[in-house]
């Protein structure tokens, strides 16, 4: 399948040719379209690295064909155009993941330097992804504790033989970084498609999850294709499957069994070739025992699982993911990486972590931006004042007064005393709330 950098798609021939001809200049390579149709129907045989659309068009509309290209592929770029009334729905766009969009009318150079920076972008996701290939299967899961290096052993030995994997354990502790790196070291080419059960109303459910065909119901104007068919050749995560709906369970059975699907409003089986992997938060064999979720169901996905432990569990790996997650966090703000102290690691160790790994993150995000850890002392804790934490806390401190003192409140000589990153001693200064021009005005 050939690579493509760019298409257009512009029902208006003047504004579709203008367009081609300034991406042509700029020796950006670009195929034009009149309509979304004919450019849906290119992806069998090119694949561009951006496509830039108009928001009015024939047929499907400019927000039609974004959605369809976020199934088709999530991470290509979309870039929109559109006339000022049509605003309001280029930013309904970019709430559903369009790259960008421009208003007409617009000069060449505007046109030519958004897309160089949509091609920046889809460039450095392709290295991103070779890279994470590069550094082999199962890379993504962290974590150097008994339980994980057993869970990625499972990870590389399962992923390849396509069986069906059940995943337990708490929310946030990782059950969809698992579920992806089974997918990606699995070698199917096919998409990785995930639902939160939980997270879709029973009326809309089925619908998402099996497909629709035209007329099936109220409302359904068009043919739909479903998650289940979306993930043909690649694998389907579902998350919090103890929420599915009972009556739909019987059916999400039938498909595991038969490898097939038939659409609301058809009697055509459909073939499927897609790799279930499951997830729950509670004991689905208590769920079934109690009458919550299906047993033929439960007996049917725990062929092969997977427990994650919860981060409590596995407190020796908090400093790898702490690590992973500021680096993380810094590239994403573009701020320099925020550092630790062994009084940091010590509190974060400690904490019980009730939101896993998720919760990690979050505070990993709120520690690179400068911000306290927002961390509560846990209920019923009996932390003395004079705890080591707070000893530690209690002596940085002392020390960052001292040398702002000595350097009349300048942060740069105060970082060079303490041999620290001015950035780190800002950081230590919002944390620890201290102003340097007090210090200025004292030392005066």
């Amino acid at each position: 399948m050939a690579d493509f950098p760019v298409f257009l798609v512009e029902d208006d021939a003047a504004v579709r040719k203008g367009c081609e001809q300034a991406l042509s200049i700029a020796d950006i390579p670009v195929r034009a379209f009149a309509d979304a149709e004919k450019l849906l129907a290119a992806l069998a045989t090119a694949t561009p690295a951006l496509v830039v659309s108009d928001v009015r068009l024939p047929g499907r509309d400019g927000l039609t064909l974004l959605r369809e290209l976020r199934q088709h592929d999530r991470e290509l770029p979309v870039l929109l155009m559109t006339g000022h009334g049509d605003v309001a729905m280029a930013v309904e766009a970019m709430r559903e993941g369009a790259y960008d969009f421009i208003e007409k009318p617009f000069p060449s150079e505007r046109l030519v330097a958004a897309v160089r920076s949509a091609l920046e972008k889809r460039a450095l996701l392709r290295e991103n992804r070779q890279l994470k290939e590069r550094l082999g299967s199962g890379s993504q899961i962290i974590g150097q504790s008994p339980a994980m290096q057993q869970v990625r052993q499972l990870v590389g030995t399962l992923a390849p033989t396509g069986v069906d994997i059940l995943i337990n354990g708490e929310t946030g502790c990782g059950k969809e970084v698992v579920a992806r790196a089974i997918h990606d070291a699995s070698g199917r080419r096919g998409p990785f498609v995930a639902i939160n059960c939980g997270a879709l109303p029973e009326t809309v459910f089925e619908s998402e999850l099996f497909g629709h065909e035209a007329g099936a119901f109220t409302g359904a104007g068009k043919r739909r294709i479903g998650r289940i068919e979306h993930a043909n050749g690649g694998t389907l995560f579902l998350d919090e499957i103890e929420s599915m709906p009972l009556n739909l369970q019987v059916k999400l059975l039938r498909v595991l069994q038969e490898r097939s699907v038939e659409r609301l409003g058809s009697n055509t089986a459909i073939p499927v070739d897609c790799r279930l992997v499951a997830a729950s938060k509670t004991d689905l064999k208590t769920a079934s025992t109690a009458g919550q979720f299906r047993a033929d169901l439960y007996y049917r996905l725990n062929v092969v699982s997977i427990d994650l432990p919860p981060l409590r569990q596995r407190r020796e790996d908090i400093a790898l993911l702490m690590a992973q997650f500021l680096q993380d966090a810094a590239t994403r703000y573009q701020r320099p990486a925020a550092a630790m102290t062994p009084a940091d690691l010590a509190r974060w160790t400690a904490h019980d972590w009730p939101g896993n790994v998720r919760e990690l993150k979050n505070v990993a995000d709120r520690w690179a931006l400068g911000l306290p850890d927002g961390l509560a002392q846990p209920a019923g804790a009996t932390q003395p004042a004079g705890s080591l934490a707070e000893q530690v806390e209690a002596a940085e401190k002392a020390a960052i007064e001292k040398a702002l003192l000595a350097a009349d409140g300048n942060v740069a000589r105060a970082a060079e005393t303490l041999k620290l990153p001015k950035k780190t001693l800002y950081d230590k200064l919002t944390r620890h709330a201290l102003v340097a021009e007090d210090f200025r005005r004292q030392a005066q």
